[in-house]
Order: C-alpha cells, then structure tokens, then sequence
C-alpha cells in the first residue's frame, strides 16, 4: 500500500512563488511515475505535470516554462515549484502515483492519490 501527504498550499497573489512538497509512506519505489493533478470548483481534474522512472518530465501547456516537477528518491518526495502564479492556477493540488513505468494523462492512470492541498492566487 502507498500513502501520499502533500504539504499545506497557500495563498499568494499573482506573479508569486508556492513550492508544494509530497511525502511517500509505503511500497513506493523510483520506478513509479509520479504526478501533480489539479481541481477548480466546477471543473474537471487534470493533469498539470508528471515525471517517469527516467526523470522524464511533461507538463500540461498551460504551465510550461512556470512549474518544475521534481522528486527527491532518497527522501521519497516529490516537489513541485510553482512560479509566475496566476489566479487560474487556483485549485486543489493532488499528489499522484502509479507503479507503471510509463505516466498517463489521465486521473484514471493513477492509482495512489494523496488528500489535495488548496493553491489560492489572487490578482
């Protein structure tokens, strides 16, 4: 069994930084792909960033070039460094899992969720 605890978000306003962190408990190893999805109120969940076993890192286009996925393998921990927020970027912020070796886009390609941290960004 894998658990996954995301740190606390928070509230920034637009144009700062947020660096959300999430612990792995459990049966995890480096060949997991792990990822960051993302809710708004209303809206469906999606994938913003997923990195392979390789170090293989993909982003959804909407944060390219502002977000940086990372993983830490000793400490079990996954990062993700939020710059250039916006106040579209304001959602609930889920740690994702998934022992295949290969990252899906999709919520359904991941099987181990963690509870979600809120991300507010205000203009």
């Amino acid at each position: 069994q894998v658990q996954l605890v995301e740190s606390v978000g928070g509230s920034v306003q637009a144009g700062g930084s947020l660096r959300l962190s999430c612990a792995a408990f459990g049966y995890i190893y480096s060949s997991f792909c792990m990822g960051w999805f993302r809710q708004a109120p209303g809206k469906e969940r999606e994938k913003v960033a997923t990195i392979g076993s390789g170090g293989t890192t993909n982003y959804t286009d909407s944060v390219n070039g502002r977000f940086t996925i990372s993983q830490d393998n000793a400490k079990n921990t996954l990062y993700l460094q939020m710059n250039s927020l916006k106040p579209e970027d304001t959602a609930m912020y889920y740690c994702a899992a998934d022992p295949r070796w290969y990252c899906g886009t999709q919520p359904t390609d991941f099987r181990y969720w963690g509870q979600g941290t809120q991300v507010t960004v205000s203009s």
